[in-house]
Protein backbone atom coordinates (compact mmCIF):
# COMPACT_ATOMS: atom_id res chain seq x y z
CA UNK A 1 0.00 0.00 0.00
CA UNK A 2 1.13 3.44 -0.56
CA UNK A 3 3.81 2.78 -3.28
CA UNK A 4 2.71 5.23 -5.40
CA UNK A 5 3.39 7.73 -2.55
CA UNK A 6 6.51 6.61 -1.56
CA UNK A 7 7.97 6.08 -5.00
CA UNK A 8 6.56 9.62 -6.21
CA UNK A 9 8.32 11.91 -2.78
CA UNK A 10 11.03 14.14 -3.98
CA UNK A 11 10.26 14.67 -7.73
CA UNK A 12 9.04 18.39 -7.01
CA UNK A 13 11.62 20.95 -6.68
CA UNK A 14 10.69 23.72 -4.12
CA UNK A 15 13.00 26.62 -2.12
CA UNK A 16 13.89 24.88 1.35
CA UNK A 17 11.89 27.77 3.70
CA UNK A 18 8.85 26.44 1.85
CA UNK A 19 8.76 23.63 4.14
CA UNK A 20 7.70 25.91 7.27
CA UNK A 21 4.31 26.86 7.67
CA UNK A 22 2.84 29.80 6.07
CA UNK A 23 -0.49 31.35 5.09
CA UNK A 24 -1.40 30.13 2.19
CA UNK A 25 -3.46 32.91 1.02
CA UNK A 26 -1.27 33.67 -2.16
CA UNK A 27 -2.33 37.29 -2.19
CA UNK A 28 -6.14 36.72 -1.73
CA UNK A 29 -7.39 39.23 0.14
CA UNK A 30 -7.83 38.54 4.07
CA UNK A 31 -11.21 39.03 5.46
CA UNK A 32 -11.80 40.80 9.16
CA UNK A 33 -13.19 39.44 11.86
CA UNK A 34 -15.56 42.31 11.97
CA UNK A 35 -17.06 41.21 9.04
CA UNK A 36 -18.06 38.50 10.55
CA UNK A 37 -21.48 38.38 11.79
CA UNK A 38 -21.87 37.32 16.03
CA UNK A 39 -23.94 34.52 15.08
CA UNK A 40 -21.71 32.81 13.01
CA UNK A 41 -19.21 33.18 15.21
CA UNK A 42 -20.59 30.34 17.62
CA UNK A 43 -22.67 28.46 14.87
CA UNK A 44 -20.71 25.28 16.19
CA UNK A 45 -18.02 24.53 18.48
CA UNK A 46 -15.73 25.10 16.22
CA UNK A 47 -16.57 28.40 14.99
CA UNK A 48 -16.31 29.19 18.71
CA UNK A 49 -13.68 27.73 19.51
CA UNK A 50 -11.50 29.94 16.69
CA UNK A 51 -13.35 33.22 17.30
CA UNK A 52 -12.15 32.97 21.03
CA UNK A 53 -8.51 31.89 20.64
CA UNK A 54 -6.09 34.71 22.31
CA UNK A 55 -3.26 33.43 19.91
CA UNK A 56 -2.89 34.50 16.23
CA UNK A 57 -4.72 31.77 13.56
CA UNK A 58 -4.52 31.37 9.69
CA UNK A 59 -7.48 29.46 8.82
CA UNK A 60 -10.21 29.93 5.90
CA UNK A 61 -14.23 31.39 6.90
CA UNK A 62 -15.72 27.78 5.65
CA UNK A 63 -13.35 25.61 8.06
CA UNK A 64 -15.37 25.11 11.14
CA UNK A 65 -18.16 24.06 9.25
CA UNK A 66 -16.09 21.54 8.34
CA UNK A 67 -14.36 20.81 10.87
CA UNK A 68 -17.17 20.15 12.94
CA UNK A 69 -18.95 17.85 10.64
CA UNK A 70 -16.11 15.39 11.08
CA UNK A 71 -14.35 16.14 14.50
CA UNK A 72 -17.08 16.27 16.55
CA UNK A 73 -17.44 12.33 17.38
CA UNK A 74 -14.01 12.85 18.64
CA UNK A 75 -14.80 15.84 21.12
CA UNK A 76 -14.89 14.94 24.99
CA UNK A 77 -13.18 12.05 24.36
CA UNK A 78 -9.71 10.99 24.91
CA UNK A 79 -8.85 11.07 21.27
CA UNK A 80 -5.06 11.46 20.14
CA UNK A 81 -5.52 14.81 17.90
CA UNK A 82 -1.84 15.61 15.92
CA UNK A 83 -1.67 19.30 14.04
CA UNK A 84 1.11 19.45 11.82
CA UNK A 85 2.27 23.16 11.42
CA UNK A 86 2.16 25.07 14.87
CA UNK A 87 2.31 28.26 13.59
CA UNK A 88 1.28 31.01 16.43
CA UNK A 89 0.35 28.28 18.49
CA UNK A 90 -3.23 29.56 18.24
CA UNK A 91 -4.12 26.17 16.95
CA UNK A 92 -3.07 23.91 19.45
CA UNK A 93 -5.31 26.41 22.11
CA UNK A 94 -8.41 26.22 19.75
CA UNK A 95 -8.44 22.46 19.10
CA UNK A 96 -7.91 21.87 23.07
CA UNK A 97 -10.73 23.84 23.62
CA UNK A 98 -12.96 22.22 20.71
CA UNK A 99 -11.79 18.61 21.73
CA UNK A 100 -11.63 19.25 25.70
CA UNK A 101 -9.54 18.07 28.57
CA UNK A 102 -9.31 14.79 27.65
CA UNK A 103 -7.40 15.00 24.13
CA UNK A 104 -4.07 14.66 23.96
CA UNK A 105 -3.15 17.03 21.41
CA UNK A 106 0.63 17.06 19.70
CA UNK A 107 2.15 19.96 17.02
CA UNK A 108 4.73 19.39 15.04
CA UNK A 109 7.07 22.17 13.17
CA UNK A 110 9.94 22.73 11.73
CA UNK A 111 10.67 25.96 12.95
CA UNK A 112 12.26 25.52 16.17
CA UNK A 113 10.65 29.14 17.40
CA UNK A 114 7.59 27.21 17.44
CA UNK A 115 8.94 25.23 20.59
CA UNK A 116 8.04 28.45 22.72
CA UNK A 117 4.15 27.40 22.55
CA UNK A 118 4.79 23.77 24.21
CA UNK A 119 1.98 23.07 26.65
CA UNK A 120 0.08 25.89 25.43
CA UNK A 121 -2.70 23.89 24.38
CA UNK A 122 -1.01 20.83 23.28
CA UNK A 123 2.64 19.49 23.25
CA UNK A 124 5.21 20.63 20.65
CA UNK A 125 7.66 18.94 18.82
CA UNK A 126 10.15 19.74 16.63
CA UNK A 127 11.04 18.54 13.20
CA UNK A 128 9.88 18.04 9.72
CA UNK A 129 6.81 16.41 8.29
CA UNK A 130 8.55 14.83 5.76
CA UNK A 131 10.92 12.86 8.19
CA UNK A 132 9.20 9.29 8.79
CA UNK A 133 11.51 8.68 11.61
CA UNK A 134 10.47 12.04 13.54
CA UNK A 135 6.68 11.57 12.70
CA UNK A 136 6.70 7.81 13.61
CA UNK A 137 8.62 8.92 17.18
CA UNK A 138 6.02 11.66 17.64
CA UNK A 139 3.38 8.48 17.42
CA UNK A 140 4.59 6.74 19.52
CA UNK A 141 4.99 9.16 22.80
CA UNK A 142 0.99 9.98 21.73
CA UNK A 143 0.79 6.38 21.60
CA UNK A 144 -1.21 6.38 18.44
CA UNK A 145 -3.45 8.73 16.52
CA UNK A 146 -7.11 9.08 15.97
CA UNK A 147 -7.11 12.39 14.06
CA UNK A 148 -4.17 13.92 12.12
CA UNK A 149 -5.07 17.72 10.55
CA UNK A 150 -1.77 18.47 8.00
CA UNK A 151 -1.70 22.33 7.68
CA UNK A 152 1.49 22.67 7.64
CA UNK A 153 4.03 23.62 4.80
CA UNK A 154 1.14 22.94 1.97
CA UNK A 155 3.71 21.75 -0.40
CA UNK A 156 2.78 19.05 -2.68
CA UNK A 157 5.46 16.40 -1.94
CA UNK A 158 5.51 17.19 2.19
CA UNK A 159 1.42 16.39 2.11
CA UNK A 160 2.27 13.21 0.33
CA UNK A 161 5.24 12.10 2.38
CA UNK A 162 3.00 12.82 6.02
CA UNK A 163 0.33 10.60 4.15
CA UNK A 164 2.62 7.96 2.98
CA UNK A 165 3.94 7.40 6.96
CA UNK A 166 1.13 8.28 9.02
CA UNK A 167 -2.11 6.89 7.46
CA UNK A 168 -1.12 3.44 8.26
CA UNK A 169 -0.43 4.42 11.58
CA UNK A 170 -3.71 6.26 11.62
CA UNK A 171 -6.50 4.61 14.16
CA UNK A 172 -8.63 1.81 12.39
CA UNK A 173 -11.70 4.00 12.73
CA UNK A 174 -9.64 7.77 12.23
CA UNK A 175 -9.58 10.87 10.67
CA UNK A 176 -7.10 12.50 8.53
CA UNK A 177 -7.35 16.13 7.27
CA UNK A 178 -5.34 17.77 4.97
CA UNK A 179 -6.08 21.75 4.88
CA UNK A 180 -5.28 24.31 2.59
CA UNK A 181 -4.69 21.72 -0.71
CA UNK A 182 -6.15 24.65 -2.93
CA UNK A 183 -1.64 25.30 -3.15
CA UNK A 184 -1.86 22.29 -5.47
CA UNK A 185 -2.82 24.58 -8.42
CA UNK A 186 0.13 27.07 -7.31
CA UNK A 187 3.87 26.23 -8.69
CA UNK A 188 5.12 28.18 -5.71
CA UNK A 189 3.51 25.06 -4.16
CA UNK A 190 4.84 22.33 -6.46
CA UNK A 191 1.62 22.30 -8.05
CA UNK A 192 -0.11 23.06 -11.24
CA UNK A 193 -3.85 22.80 -12.70
CA UNK A 194 -4.06 18.47 -13.01
CA UNK A 195 -0.18 18.15 -12.18
CA UNK A 196 0.48 15.14 -10.90
CA UNK A 197 2.18 14.11 -7.54
CA UNK A 198 -0.12 17.05 -5.73
CA UNK A 199 -2.34 15.92 -2.96
CA UNK A 200 -5.59 16.90 -5.11
CA UNK A 201 -4.84 14.03 -7.63
CA UNK A 202 -3.51 11.85 -5.28
CA UNK A 203 -6.50 11.89 -3.55
CA UNK A 204 -9.02 11.30 -6.76
CA UNK A 205 -6.94 7.98 -7.30
CA UNK A 206 -8.80 7.00 -4.08
CA UNK A 207 -11.83 7.42 -5.65
CA UNK A 208 -10.71 4.22 -8.17
CA UNK A 209 -9.36 2.32 -4.99
CA UNK A 210 -12.90 2.79 -3.15
CA UNK A 211 -14.34 1.08 -5.99
CA UNK A 212 -11.54 -1.70 -6.02
CA UNK A 213 -14.19 -4.70 -5.74
CA UNK A 214 -15.71 -3.69 -9.17
CA UNK A 215 -12.70 -3.32 -11.61
CA UNK A 216 -9.32 -5.35 -11.82
CA UNK A 217 -6.41 -2.76 -11.48
CA UNK A 218 -6.61 -3.16 -7.82
CA UNK A 219 -6.05 -0.20 -4.79
CA UNK A 220 -3.00 1.50 -5.46
CA UNK A 221 -3.01 4.09 -3.39
CA UNK A 222 -4.41 2.72 -0.16
CA UNK A 223 -6.34 -0.99 0.95
CA UNK A 224 -10.02 0.25 0.10
CA UNK A 225 -11.05 -2.07 2.59
CA UNK A 226 -9.73 0.30 5.36
CA UNK A 227 -11.51 3.24 4.11
CA UNK A 228 -14.90 4.12 4.39
CA UNK A 229 -15.22 7.41 2.55
CA UNK A 230 -13.15 10.41 0.95
CA UNK A 231 -15.21 13.89 1.03
CA UNK A 232 -14.02 16.83 -1.47
CA UNK A 233 -14.10 20.55 0.19
CA UNK A 234 -13.05 23.76 -1.22
CA UNK A 235 -9.53 23.56 -0.28
CA UNK A 236 -10.07 20.52 2.32
CA UNK A 237 -9.80 16.42 1.73
CA UNK A 238 -11.26 14.30 4.50
CA UNK A 239 -11.01 10.96 4.26
CA UNK A 240 -12.32 8.57 6.97
CA UNK A 241 -11.26 5.24 8.24
CA UNK A 242 -13.51 2.29 9.08
CA UNK A 243 -12.83 -1.04 8.06
CA UNK A 244 -15.25 -2.26 5.09
CA UNK A 245 -16.78 -5.44 3.90
CA UNK A 246 -17.40 -6.10 0.25
CA UNK A 247 -20.20 -4.69 -1.27
CA UNK A 248 -23.14 -7.00 -1.54
CA UNK A 249 -26.58 -6.36 -3.56
CA UNK A 250 -29.88 -6.97 -1.60
CA UNK A 251 -33.50 -7.60 -2.72
CA UNK A 252 -36.22 -7.59 0.03
CA UNK A 253 -38.57 -10.12 -1.75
Amino acid sequence: MLRLVAKRLGVQKVRPQAERARPSTNGFRRGSISDVPAGERCLTPAHEAFYTSPKTINKWRHYFTIYDRHLAKFRNKPARILEIGVFKGGSLLMWRRYFGEEAIIFGIDIDPACAEHDGDGGQVRIGSQDDPQFLRSVVAEMGGIDVVLDDGSHVAHHQLASFSTLFPMLDAHGLYICEDTHTAYWSDWGGGYRRPDTFIEFAKQMIDDLHAQFHDHGGSIVDAKSVASVHFYNSVVVIEKDPQVSAVPLMNA
